[in-house]
């Protein structure tokens, strides 16, 4: 698996993801925060799904905020446990993975994408 940005991510999921993570993205920067402070992982990951998945914690249940994306709280260390990040990918995904103070790394899971993305925080 490709651990950067997938240069296949299209438009239709880019606005869709966009706008989301717009809405919701000072609660990621605070839950990537913690997962970090309290030695959860140094490696969060935010799983963005159009339904339930069982990848880690709902952080943001979509239908409450009237988003398309779900959010799940997660991190490297469970993805290892659950396959997804093979024993032999565990050091190719932490060279490409991105400053967490800076960026938000997220797991996009649909029918037709399923990939990392790096997405920047906004600016204050």
């Amino acid at each position: 698996m490709d651990y950067t940005n997938d240069p296949e991510l299209n438009g239709k999921y880019l606005g869709t993801i966009t706008k989301d993570f717009a809405t919701v993205s000072d609660t990621l920067s605070e839950a990537s925060s913690q997962i970090r402070k309290r030695d959860i992982s140094k490696y969060p990951i935010f799983v963005f799904a159009r339904q339930e998945v069982p990848l880690g914690g709902l952080l943001i249940n979509a239908d409450e905020l009237n988003l398309e994306w779900h959010v799940f709280a997660s991190y490297l260390e469970l993805f290892v446990q659950q396959g997804i990040v093979g024993q032999d990918g565990i050091e190719a995904f932490q060279q490409t993975y991105r400053d967490p103070n800076e960026y938000c790394c997220l797991f996009v899971l649909d029918e037709e994408f399923t990939n990392f993305v790096y997405v920047p925080y906004p600016e204050d």
